[in-house]
């Protein structure tokens, strides 16, 4: 059994895996116990397993714990609590735009990722950047005005 070390949402971790193509998505879940990263596909087409790798945008579902040693992984529980959420996480709850809540991880991370590569992007912009995140649910305009709304600084 390998050993694998990263930093996971700040905090140095060592993974043990004995597989080296294990998803880091598993690793995540089940040796790290963060459940806000969610299988979805599994082919990284649905996007709701999305965390920032190095500060970018990843789907933990075929990213291997190989692949991401030595890097900072950054999960939902990561960006923010309860008490004091993340500005993206802010404009979803005020915007109210997660109905089930499944793909909102992915939503919101691939949020983070675009506003830190595009502190001020337009409608289109979002829509294309959270292309790749599927949600069955029909809350796509309201996604969009809590990501513009975080973009403006209007979290809550």
């Amino acid at each position: 059994m390998a050993s694998y070390r990263l930093i996971v949402n700040g905090e140095p971790r060592s993974i043990e895996a004995w597989d080296p193509a294990q998803p880091l998505l598993y690793a995540l879940r089940n040796a790290l116990g963060l459940h806000g990263v969610k299988f979805g596909c599994g082919l990284g087409q649905c996007g709701a397993c999305t965390v920032l790798i190095d500060g970018a945008p990843a789907r933990s579902c075929t990213t291997t714990i190989a692949q991401a040693a030595g890097k900072s992984v950054t999960t939902l529980e990561g960006l923010g609590s309860p008490e004091r959420p993340h500005p993206v996480q802010a404009a979803f709850i005020a915007e109210q735009a997660a109905q089930c809540g499944y793909c909102t991880n992915g939503i919101v991370m691939t949020a983070v990722g675009l506003l830190a590569r595009t502190p001020h992007p337009t409608a289109e912009q979002v829509k294309t950047a959270l292309a790749g995140n599927l949600c069955r649910c029909g809350s796509h305009d309201r996604v969009v005005r809590a990501v513009l709304r975080a973009a403006a600084g209007a979290g809550s």
